[in-house]
C-alpha cells in the first residue's frame, strides 16, 4: 500500500461563507465552550488527518483571531462570494503535492466527531476507492474524502458545478460508509437551527 495513502490525508475546513441566513458570523458563535469553528477544527485535529487547512473569506480577521492558537494553516479565498466550490478549489490550490487525499468538511459542522472522521479515513485506507463519504439512513453527508487523483478535476469545475458531480461522474469509485449519527447531515444555516441545538446541549 503506498505510503501517501496512509499518512498524508489533509483536511480542508471551509470557513469562508458570508452567513447570510444566520445574519451574524456563525463561525464565531459559542459552541460547547468554544466558537463553532474552533470546535470543528478541534474535532478534525484530534482525528487521524495529517494536517489541516482552513479556508477563510468573509470575517477573515475575526476568525483568524479565534483560531490563531490552533495547529492549522490557513488560506484566503478571494472569490468566497461565489460559493462553496470556490473555497474547495482555493483549499486544493494551497495543499502540498505530497497530499495523498483530502478530507473536506464545512466549518459549520461542529457535531462531526473525530471518531466519525476516523471511520471515513479508515474506510479509505482499507479500500481502493477514491471517493469516500459517510451515510446516515441512506443520506450522504460530510466529511467527503477524495483521493489526490481527482484534485485537478475538481479545480477545473465551473461555478455551477458542485462536488456531488464528482460522485455522479465516478460512481464505480465511490464508497459509502454507514454511520450511526445524523451529525454528518447537520449544519447551521439559521439562528433557529443553532438555538435548537444549543438548547439540546444544556
Amino acid at each position: 500500500m503506498p505510503h501517501t495513502r496512509i499518512s498524508e490525508i489533509w483536511a480542508i475546513i471551509l470557513a469562508a461563507g458570508e452567513s447570510k441566513r444566520m445574519k451574524v458570523p456563525k463561525m464565531l458563535l459559542p459552541f460547547d465552550g468554544k466558537t463553532m469553528i474552533e470546535k470543528t477544527i478541534t474535532n478534525v485535529i484530534n482525528s487521524e488527518v495529517f494536517n489541516t487547512l482552513v479556508v477563510l473569506g468573509s470575517f477573515r480577521d475575526e476568525i483568524c483571531g479565534a483560531i490563531g492558537h490552533l495547529s492549522i494553516t490557513a488560506c484566503y479565498n478571494d472569490n468566497y462570494r461565489e460559493g462553496m466550490l470556490s473555497s474547495v478549489q482555493c483549499g486544493l490550490r494551497n495543499i502540498p503535492v505530497s497530499a495523498g487525499a483530502v478530507l473536506i468538511i464545512p466549518g459549520d459542522q461542529p457535531l462531526i466527531e473525530s471518531v466519525v472522521i476516523n471511520r471515513v479515513i479508515g474506510a479509505y485506507r482499507r479500500s481502493k476507492k477514491g471517493i469516500v463519504m459517510p451515510v446516515f439512513k441512506g443520506k450522504r453527508g460530510h466529511p467527503l474524502l477524495v483521493d489526490k487523483k481527482y484534485i485537478e478535476e475538481i479545480k477545473r469545475y465551473g461555478g455551477n458545478e458542485v462536488l456531488r458531480s464528482l460522485a455522479k461522474l465516478h460512481k464505480d469509485d465511490v464508497l459509502e460508509v454507514s454511520v450511526n449519527t445524523e451529525a454528518i447531515l447537520k449544519d447551521f444555516d439559521t439562528k433557529e437551527d443553532y438555538l435548537i441545538e444549543i438548547n439540546k446541549m444544556k
